[in-house]
């Protein structure tokens, strides 16, 4: 029986992201948690095949749930919820082994390719670590400086953080950034990320 946990604080989000959960081919149980804690309660208990963890919460939060979670049980396959205003909050919980990240108001569609794919790879996993799925064709040539600055993007450090580490203005991390989006085709810093895990330039 394939199984869904959806977190979230919001009840009416909650309820909104269940329903289209549940209408996913395949997927034949749903059930909702309100914050980290409780389901890092649950997990254990419940095993899930797929978390979809908002980001933003009260208490220790989503990104810290997320890294608490992949730490104890590494087959857990965990994807973000977000509004798409916290990029770096989602890099960190990529970088900590979050699988991916959703958007709250995506479509029904997008919905379903994300769990769909985190199901798939879970199912196809060695030894209980679902493999990161890598894009099709070959991979991009990323120079030493952009790849400099997606580990520091990986890191959920800003540009002027990434600047002072490689002594570069943010400027010029800015640039090194905008051409890495282009090669990896990568809308933001936490697709970014989650393209550099899967094509396994971060590891």
């Amino acid at each position: 029986m394939t199984t869904v946990l959806v977190c979230d604080d919001a009840p009416q989000q909650r309820q909104t992201i269940v329903r289209a959960v549940s209408a996913i081919p395949g997927v034949e149980r749903v059930t909702a948690a309100g914050s980290g804690e409780e389901v890092l309660a649950r997990f254990p208990i419940e095993r899930p095949d797929l978390v979809l963890m908002d980001v933003r919460m009260p208490g220790i939060g989503g990104v810290e749930a997320s890294r608490r979670l992949v730490a104890s049980y590494p087959e857990a396959a965990v994807v973000m919820l977000t509004m798409g205003e916290d990029p770096d909050g989602v890099a960190r919980a990529v970088s900590g082994g979050a699988r991916g990240y959703v958007a709250k108001d995506a479509s029904r569609e997008e919905v379903a390719a994300t769990v769909a794919l985190s199901l798939a790879t879970t199912r196809d996993g060695v030894g209980g670590r679902a493999p990161r799925v890598r894009p099709a064709g070959a991979p991009p040539s990323l120079t030493e400086r952009e790849q400099q600055v997606l580990d520091g993007m990986s890191r959920g450090k800003s540009n002027a953080e990434i600047g002072r580490e490689l002594y570069l203005s943010e400027d010029t991390v800015k640039t090194h950034a905008r051409r890495l989006f282009r090669k990896l085709a990568a809308a933001d810093r936490a697709q970014a990320v989650a393209l550099g895990f899967r094509w396994g330039f971060l590891r």
